[in-house]
């Protein structure tokens, strides 16, 4: 009979041929022992052993580091290091490490120079709207409009400042309104049928 070298040489070869299996082949395959684990009792029993032995470490292990957590929790209360504070000393750790990463920098540089763009956008477009103010105060019909106001307050001035006239507030609001309107010219409105469209 061969050894279980041998049997398992002459599968892999017979795997790795391109042949189909023959029925020997076959049979060789059933012979071979798949699980390849048939151990004596004695082998048992030693890795049983073994696993106990291993167990009863890792709970002596186990029982030493929470006792180390303990002695560790311990020593930092009396220093006066609170999870509070190991948060913030980290966080603030944290932001330090990032704050010096070059992705951060390029980035930070990147914001200043839109912020300074935008900024600058700003300043200008508040120099346009003040220079469309500038140039609407100048035109005519502010100029009227404001003509208008400055007589109208005048009027308004003069008859309540004006004593022996002998009328009340609504009376000098409503004739300073009459007067206003005397003075404002009527636009000449063209019937809507005589507008081209």
């Amino acid at each position: 009979m061969e050894t279980r070298q041998q049997e398992r040489g002459h599968l892999t070869a017979g795997f790795l041929d391109s042949e189909p299996l023959r029925e020997a082949d076959e049979d060789l395959v059933s012979e071979v022992n798949l699980n390849n684990s048939v151990m004596t009792e004695e082998e048992r029993e030693e890795i049983q052993q073994e696993l106990a032995k291993l167990e009863e470490e890792i709970n002596t292990l186990r029982q030493v580091l929470s006792s180390k957590e303990k002695q560790h929790a311990e020593l930092k209360q009396k220093l006066g290091i609170s999870p509070l504070s190991e948060l913030r000393s980290n966080f603030s750790r944290g932001w330090h490490d990032m704050q010096s990463s070059v992705a951060y920098k390029k980035t930070s540089e990147t914001l200043s120079t839109a912020g300074q763009r935008t900024s600058a956008a700003f300043s200008n477009l508040g120099t346009a709207i003040t220079r469309k103010f500038g140039d609407m105060r100048n035109s005519p019909s502010f100029r009227s409009f404001e003509e208008k106001v400055e007589n109208t307050v005048s009027t308004i001035k003069t008859k309540v400042g004006a004593t022996g006239t002998g009328g009340s507030f609504e009376e000098v609001l409503s004739s300073a309104a009459n007067a206003s309107s005397q003075d404002t010219p009527t636009n000449n409105l063209t019937d809507s049928s005589e507008r081209p469209c």
